[in-house]
């Protein structure tokens, strides 16, 4: 797919989306209540989307300069008496 028709299909979205908001003041309860739902949808998945990606992030690429010593397990060795 070239750049141009990929631009002109954003387009065409985005003028769809305009629309659609601009009529939602008229719409019925139904289609005000659809639309965000669908809306609520996507940013969810947005939100656990970018929380996966740090939370990978941090624990791939943590930027601490020693090594992380809470992954060291101990031996504890009883003591003499």
């Amino acid at each position: 797919m070239s750049s141009e028709v990929f631009l002109k299909e954003m387009q065409t979205i985005g003028e769809k989306l305009l629309l659609k908001l601009q009529r939602l003041p008229k719409a019925d309860p139904v289609e005000i209540v659809s639309f965000c739902v669908v809306l609520l949808f996507i940013v969810t998945v947005l939100v656990l989307m970018i929380i996966a990606c740090s939370c990978c992030c941090y624990s791939c690429c943590s930027f601490n300069e020693g090594p992380d010593h809470r992954r060291r397990k101990a031996q504890v060795r009883p003591t003499a008496l």
